[in-house]
């Protein structure tokens, strides 16, 4: 429909007409800007969804870099309580007039309690005399360190006991019974065994490394054998481990996680399945820890765990926690790395927005707490610690309350 705005009709039908025909075209105008705007916050979407996933694919995975300007505001000095402690072996840089000179790596000292094996190096008697002719006088020495490496000794331990019998009867023997031993009819001492544990938990060394390391030793060293020890080893520390359990819940405050496994070789299960190792944490100033293995991820297992404990529980947000809320002694509390892990994300991609006001509150609240870690305070002397700073932080709020959160701290 043509519209001739400078001739319009004087028959007010004809008006309507024109209006309802104008009104249409205004609706369908409208509809199609609000498809535009939402097809623009979708293109949005995706483009943040698509750098947020190579962000995670490429990107280091370590959140530190976010913690390099911890108080970076403006004006603001950095107390001495978090100041960030330089690593001697960085490269130092001195300011020359119109140029910087790196000086090399500072070399750190090598530990006092170490032995000392000292080797002279000395002239010769004929160097030690002068063109003069008289002898050359000791003024001093420079004196320089490396750093020397004996491999492990293996040594055998044979337990021999003696045998005594009569004589003239020909009989009436007697030998002294054998000392209690960790693994009896075995050729591990306690300190193989310990080694053995330690290279493959702590030093991540498979057994089968092991055998071959044995090997080279000229000791056959069946990771079969290996394995059985560790077994064993284990069955011998099921009192301790329930020991430290107990130990755990007798306090009324409780960490706990959970993190996949893979185990090879189990029976009726394949080897793709996946297992869990959950972990707990507990027991006051000196805390314990359990690691326990399952082949699910099922809350029942940290249930039956935590059985009779009373106080507060902290974990993540799974829920295979959730039990937790029907038991009237459980308090749940959540983890502030997890809850910051999102926001720290974000500032990835972008910065001066919300999840950058979120890190820079955390930013604050991880100062107060170094400064408690690094004074080594009780949790009493934490807890005073964290209401000063939160009394603080509050009264900051109230006289700047058009100030950005992350700033008025």
């Amino acid at each position: 429909m043509k519209i001739n705005m400078e001739n319009l009709p004087n028959s007010s039908d004809s008006l309507k007409e024109i209006i309802s025909h104008l009104t249409k075209q205004l609706g369908d105008y409208q509809q199609k800007c609000d498809q535009l705007t939402n097809y623009k916050k979708k293109y949005e979407q995706l483009v943040e969804a698509l750098r947020l996933a190579k962000q995670r694919h490429f990107a280091p995975s370590s959140e530190k870099n976010l913690q390099m300007d911890i108080f970076d505001e403006a004006g603001a000095e950095l107390p001495e309580t978090v100041k960030e402690i330089l690593d001697p072996a960085q490269e130092e840089t001195v300011e020359v007039a119109g140029h910087k000179r790196k000086k090399h790596p500072v070399r750190s000292l090598l530990p006092e309690f170490l032995p000392r094996e000292i080797i002279l190096h000395d002239l010769k008697e004929e160097e030690k005399i002068c063109s003069c002719g008289e002898k050359l006088l000791r003024i001093g020495e420079e004196i320089s360190e490396q750093l020397k490496y004996i491999p492990a000794q293996v040594s055998v331990v044979q337990h021999v006991r003696p045998k005594y019998a009569c004589k003239p009867c020909e009989e009436n023997v007697k030998i002294a019974p054998m000392p209690v031993l960790l693994l009896p009819k075995s050729i591990a001492t306690p300190e193989l065994v310990a080694h053995t544990i330690v290279a493959k938990y702590c030093d991540h060394l498979p057994l089968y490394r092991q055998e071959s390391i044995w090997s080279r030793m000229h000791i056959a060293m069946p990771r079969s054998s290996l394995c059985g020890w560790l077994l064993k080893t284990a069955e011998i520390c099921a009192p301790l481990i329930e020991l430290l359990r107990k130990i755990i819940i007798a306090y009324d405050y409780v960490q706990a996680d959970e993190t996949t496994a893979q185990v090879l070789g189990e029976k009726d299960r394949k080897n793709t399945t996946k297992s869990y190792m959950w972990c707990y944490r507990g027991g006051g100033e000196k805390p314990s820890i359990v690691y326990e293995y399952q082949e699910t991820r099922s809350g029942f297992h940290a249930q039956k765990f935590l059985s009779e404990f009373k106080g507060y529980l902290q974990s993540d947000a799974y829920s295979g926690y959730l039990w937790a809320n029907d038991e009237k002694n459980i308090i749940r509390v959540g983890c502030h790395a997890h809850a910051r892990r999102p926001f720290a994300e974000l500032v990835k991609l972008s910065k001066n927005g919300l999840a950058d006001e979120a890190v820079r509150f955390y930013r604050k609240l991880y100062a107060v707490e170094k400064e408690a870690r690094e004074n080594n305070l009780s949790p009493e002397q934490r807890y005073l610690l964290r209401n000063r700073a939160l009394s603080i932080f509050l009264r900051h709020v109230k006289s700047n309350p058009g100030m950005p959160v992350g700033r008025r701290f």
